[in-house]
């Protein structure tokens, strides 16, 4: 097994660093999916109470050289919480006030009764990787499942800030390694380069089948978010005060977020907030949204309010825009935008 990536643009080190940093503040552990297309990172824990489930993809058309594609996964296995990420990075994405264009991978979600996360993060080739090349297990499974830790991969990542290059490979030293080198600027004609070796597993075939992209029913009310900043200093505090938090929107632009405790319930409104219609892409199938629906009427999702308050800390990409996706009493659906990076967050409903 072979696997080798650089990547060259200081920007693309700094925003390849920040989507690998808002990953690692919501996962331990992931599974390092490579394919001649493709490479993904996937968390799958398999415990009765926890666990999350991560789809991160890179496409190769706008991250690497020669057509390669980049997935991070995540996937909780939880029966009335969880959460559910897809962080999609696509080659074209663009929204106005009143249409938001569809990325060009589906979005989809089908294991909502069980709960889990999953993310889905697509960067363009064209935007970060500048040499890719692999060999998977056999011509027939040309793929590689590795195990790795993403806050590894950040720790890596921080002497990169100033680096020329940074170069990604599996390696083997007494067991198997994802090496990180990077090449530091230097006062002198000797190279400074820095190599760090994050152990890995490799995951036996068998378990390959366990990491699939989820499917998303059609949400009720699709709605723009207030400021991050804002909503986050709400939660914050809320969080104090309960266990969960209800998100209730509609079609008219308004948007509360709630708590109710055994003395008093609680709730912050929004208004005059836009609706954004989704459109369907040529390579893809999307859920359509409800259209009957009275504009008036509140979809609403409780969840946990822990995992939407961890959510809502852990973005590092400063999104430009954020989309609230309700589908009622089954989950939230977070799209965030920023530049070429869109960043997806399925959060399921907890049971009373």
């Amino acid at each position: 097994m072979k696997f080798r990536g650089k990547i060259m643009d200081p920007n693309c080190i700094h925003h390849f660093s920040n989507v690998v940093n808002t990953i690692s503040k919501l996962v331990k552990t992931c599974i390092m999916r490579i394919t001649e297309d493709k490479v993904f990172f996937i968390l799958s824990e398999r415990v009765n109470d926890g666990g999350a489930q991560i789809w991160c993809e890179l496409p190769q058309v706008t991250i690497m050289s020669g057509g390669r594609e980049m997935f991070i996964i995540l996937s909780e296995r939880v029966n009335d919480g969880g959460a559910q990420i897809w962080c999609e990075l696509p080659q074209v994405t663009t929204m106005s006030e009143s249409t938001m264009a569809v990325p060009r991978f589906g979005v989809s979600f089908h294991r909502v009764n069980d709960g889990g996360a999953q993310i889905w993060c697509e960067l363009p080739q064209s935007h970060f990787f500048d040499e890719f090349a692999m060999e998977g297990v056999s011509a027939e499974s040309n793929e590689i499942y590795l195990e790795v830790a993403p806050d590894l991969l950040v720790r890596s990542l921080r002497t990169a800030h100033s680096a020329k290059w940074v170069k990604v490979k599996l390696t083997k030293k007494n067991f198997p390694c994802l090496t990180i080198e990077v090449d530091l600027p230097s006062g002198s004609v000797h190279q400074r380069l820095v190599i760090h070796d994050i152990p890995v597993s490799v995951v036996a075939r068998k378990h390959w089948p366990d990491f699939t992209e989820p499917e998303m029913p059609r949400f009720d009310v699709s709605i723009a978010m207030p400021q991050m900043r804002l909503l986050k200093n709400v939660v914050d505090k809320m969080k104090n005060l309960s266990n969960y938090v209800s998100l209730s929107a509609n079609n008219s632009g308004e948007m509360k977020v709630s708590v109710e405790t055994d003395m008093a319930s609680i709730s912050t409104h929004f208004q005059n907030l836009f609706n954004p219609s989704w459109n369907k892409d040529n390579t893809q199938t999307q859920a359509p949204m409800s259209q009957d629906r009275d504009p008036q009427e509140f979809a609403t999702s409780r969840v946990d309010i822990r995992r939407f308050a961890q959510f809502l800390n852990s973005q590092q990409v400063n999104p430009d825009r954020v989309i609230c996706n309700v589908v009622h009493h089954r989950m939230l659906h977070f799209f965030l935008l920023h530049d070429d990076v869109s960043l997806q967050y399925f959060l399921p409903v907890v049971s009373r």
